[in-house]
């Protein structure tokens, strides 16, 4: 199995190999959708990581001391097996592959650019259950040695307190759970945000529901930055109803890559960060992957301000909305929460 796969190969989109963020990657590449350029480091790189450095009988003996009701010893559990992961050297055969598969992705730019490294362990993004935030995500990252080590990181994540207690309340196995990870290109956003193809508040599915917000999307995710909000019919891709953010901050990426927050000035603050044709080319999209999924779909979308108009709305995931889409029907339509804040990250979780 390949330790290396670009989301522009021909590979196979499996789930064990490739990790649910990734798998959705290479899909919709495959599918012609506009996904940033990257590869993944596969499922089969952390397996004979964790295996050729003794590591998997130390998580093994670790996860065993577990006390599931016991939050200290969860935390000092996840503790002492990310640091034992983070300390380990990665093999040298591994470490010539991953440098390889940089330079090439480099190879495709005029110059060196930013990457996101992002994490895609095999039980995310599953039908009835949502990984979002469980692990790790870095962004801005310019460099080879910077994406070694934050590959570690991102496999190290598999164990953060929240996803161990997340896999034990939702029954999840240990055995089948491996990581793989996103290395993919930084994309320069400068307007981004989360689309829904139904409405979060009640299931309608004839609805399109996008956040947006200026610059990179974290700052929505984590809260600190209320985005604009509009509820558009799914047909005719028209507006019903809409809310306009604050959006009085944005994190744009500075002269190194690295993520930079700004205030916005009152006059972008007081207007919708996406015009009308933009806007309709968001939901197109959204709607584009929910027929490529058969099924609702969360993405996460971002306006390149590198990629000229037309060409710059990029597609950065989707994944099955988990809450409302296994029910057959879905029920009246109701008005939406103005503002609603969605549970997914920007670039990566």
């Amino acid at each position: 199995m390949p330790e290396i796969v670009f989301f522009d190969s021909d590979c196979e989109p499996a789930l064990a190999l490739l990790g649910g963020k990734c798998a959705s990657l290479v899909s919709m590449t495959s599918a012609g959708m506009p996904v940033p350029p990257g590869f993944a480091v596969t499922t089969e790189a952390f397996d004979h990581f964790v295996a050729d450095t003794g590591l998997r009988t130390e998580i093994d003996g670790k996860l065993a001391e577990l006390d599931p009701d016991d939050v200290a010893c969860v935390d000092r559990v996840s503790a002492e097996i990310r640091a034992a992961i983070e300390s380990r050297e990665v093999p040298e055969a591994m470490q010539g592959m991953l440098h390889r598969a940089y330079d090439e992705l480099m190879a495709r730019f005029p110059g060196e650019v930013p990457v996101a490294v992002r994490s895609s362990a095999t039980a995310e993004d599953l039908p009835d259950a949502s990984f979002a935030g469980q692990q790790d995500t870095y962004l801005g990252l310019t460099g080879y040695p910077a994406v070694r080590v934050h590959v570690r990181r991102c496999w190290a994540s598999l164990y953060t307190s929240r996803a161990i207690i997340y896999r034990l309340r939702n029954g999840i196995p240990e055995h089948d759970l491996s990581m793989a990870v996103a290395v993919q290109k930084m994309v320069n956003a400068r307007v981004a945000g989360v689309a829904m193809t139904l409405d979060p508040a009640n299931g309608d599915r004839s609805k399109i529901v996008v956040d947006a917000s200026w610059g990179v999307g974290e700052l929505v995710v984590s809260g600190q930055v209320t985005p604009d909000n509009i509820l558009l019919d799914k047909v005719m891709l028209t507006p019903v109803r809409e809310h306009i953010g604050d959006k009085h901050a944005e994190l744009v990426p500075g002269p190194d890559g690295t993520l930079m927050e700004h205030p916005v000035e009152p006059a972008r603050r007081a207007v919708r960060c996406l015009t009308d044709a933009e806007l309709t080319a968001v939901a197109t999209l959204a709607k584009r992957a929910e027929k490529h999924y058969g099924c609702p779909q969360d993405i996460e979308w971002a306006l390149d301000a590198d990629l000229p108009g037309g060409e710059n709305l990029l597609l950065l995931q989707s994944r099955p909305e988990t809450v409302h889409s296994a029910r057959a029907t879905a029920p009246a339509p109701a008005a939406s929460t103005p503002g609603f804040s969605f549970p997914s990250s920007l670039l990566g979780r």
